[in-house]
């Protein structure tokens, strides 16, 4: 076979195997959202069952074979980046799912299926006993799967590598000594300062019906349109890209407090417009999909906070909000922009401010690293999680679902991914400091409900991209340097000094 043939074989067999987890996808997503309550059980065998038909596409030997005959030839060497970048990404999976067996890769979705529809009725029961037998599960299933991975230095590794392409445990705890002092430094300054909001803003009578209005003007401001999506309500936030011209979105609705529904909207909905963004013309093949799961958290980060947390934001979306509920209309402007930046050490990830949200990933960080060093018994987390959580945020969960049930991760077995989010926040910071001196004052376009440069700068600087260049590749194409934690940091020290008046 000629090399080019090879390659239109590769580009066949892989779309079609992502016909395939586009289908696994919206089973999920239906799973999370309408699936009827006698329906879970029926549904993660459908899961399982379709995550052991992609295990053995992904690994058949005809995939080694058709690589090998592109690798060979001079075919890759006059080839497009693109192509070169789809060459490089199915080598690496392809060598990765080989070392995983097939019982095993469907064990783990039918494990991760059950285990969420679990957590679910669990984390409203506060239920620990009746959700830890799959949480023990899943985590034994993931420490079979990093030894079959193999990793130079810890089993974490290896799950770290899966979402972030060289990721390692160690890199991970300098990253956070270097953002930890200067974070809690910073939180210090704000706990001491005189200005403090005022919680009626955020904090009082918001009926769902006109949340879920004000939710769908404000994330349409941004460019989510429900021609190619929808926003449905779940226990926890997420998003899920079925494929070109659907990408779904999630939130959770508090009738008491307004921030839950409108920043799981505007995080889920940068989500999706970075899957909305991808080149249709590739789907199925690398360059028409996602760099990495901290580039994908970047793109979330970055219009929730860069730009939904934002005075200019606010100043534009105000009149959406005073429409809608009349404790907001009443509010002063400093009120309610303080009230939406708020800093407090809360229990709640994902209703965290920007100062302290990645000491919640610290956290788990160092929860996820002992667990598969099998330095703490998976029946310890919720004491050793409030402790740590003492320890990091001064603050203690009386209750286990405001502890270690509190996120969906790790009832899905997906240990690794927290540290993407902290990495999000620092490559959201560094692409938005970088679109600011591209396009001039963001804040003027923001205040007139204008984000459409914006958007089209990620397009053409990350969307567009797909994998055809590395995680750290893409950011420094897009800015101009390396991977930094410099305009985080710079970010929240300018930000909230003037907030609070340091």
């Amino acid at each position: 076979m000629k090399a080019n043939d090879a390659y239109q074989w590769l580009v066949q067999h892989q779309t079609d195997t992502a016909y395939l987890f586009s289908t696994a996808e919206l089973a999920a997503w239906d799973q999370r959202t309408y699936i009827p309550a006698q329906g879970h059980a029926h549904r993660s065998k459908q899961i399982e069952t379709l995550a052991r038909l992609m295990h053995q596409r992904g690994t058949d030997p005809q995939i080694n074979d058709r690589l090998q005959e592109v690798e060979s030839s001079a075919f890759l060497h006059e080839a497009s980046p693109k192509v070169r970048a789809n060459i490089r990404m199915w080598r690496r999976d392809y060598d990765r799912q080989v070392k995983i067996p097939e019982k095993l890769a469907s064990e783990i979705a039918g494990a991760s299926s059950a285990g969420e529809s679990v957590w679910e009725s669990a984390m409203q029961e506060n239920d620990w006993d009746s959700f830890f037998p799959h949480l023990e599960k899943l985590l034994s299933l993931s420490r079979e799967k990093a030894e079959c991975l193999g990793y130079a230095n810890e089993p974490y590794d290896a799950l770290l590598d899966e979402y972030e392409m060289g990721l390692t445990a160690t890199f991970l705890s300098s990253m956070f000594e270097e953002l930890q002092h200067p974070l809690v430094a910073l939180l210090r300054k704000i706990q001491d300062s005189a200005v403090k909001p005022k919680h009626s803003v955020l904090h009082g009578d918001f009926p769902v019906s006109k949340q879920k209005q004000v939710c769908v003007s404000l994330v349409e401001a941004i460019g989510y349109s429900l021609k190619s999506g929808r926003i449905d309500e779940s226990m926890h936030p997420f998003s899920v890209g079925i494929g070109p011209g659907d990408s779904r979105i999630t939130t959770r609705y508090n009738p008491e407090y307004l921030g839950s529904g409108i920043f799981g909207c505007l995080h889920e909905a940068g989500h999706s417009l970075y899957e909305l963004g991808l080149p249709k013309a590739h789907f199925g093949t690398p360059a028409g999909i996602f760099a990495s799961i901290g580039v994908h958290e970047s793109q979330s980060r970055l219009w929730e906070n860069q730009v939904g947390r934002s005075l200019a934001f606010w100043k534009f979306a105000r009149p959406v909000l005073d429409d809608a509920f009349s404790s907001v209309a009443n509010a002063s402007m400093d009120d309610l922009v303080l009230s939406v930046n708020e800093v407090k050490p809360g229990l709640i990830r994902v209703e965290a401010d920007e100062v302290t949200y990645n000491l919640h990933v610290m956290l788990r960080f160092e929860l996820e690293r002992a667990l598969f060093k099998r330095e703490i018994d998976p029946a310890e987390l919720p004491e050793v999680w409030s402790t740590k959580m003492e320890q990091l945020l001064g603050i203690r969960p009386l209750t286990v679902k405001e502890g270690a049930m509190q996120d969906v991760h790790w009832s899905a077995g997906m240990f690794g991914y927290f540290p993407t989010y902290s990495l999000g926040n620092l490559y959201a910071a560094q692409l938005f400091a970088a679109a600011n001196r591209d396009l001039g004052d963001l804040d003027e376009q923001f205040g007139k409900g204008e984000f459409s440069e914006l958007l089209g700068w990620l397009r053409q600087k990350v969307h567009q991209k797909g994998q055809c260049l590395s995680p750290i590749e893409l950011i420094r194409n897009a800015t101009g340097e390396l991977p930094t934690s410099k305009y985080f940091l710079e970010y929240c020290q300018t930000k909230y000094s003037k907030l609070y008046q340091l």
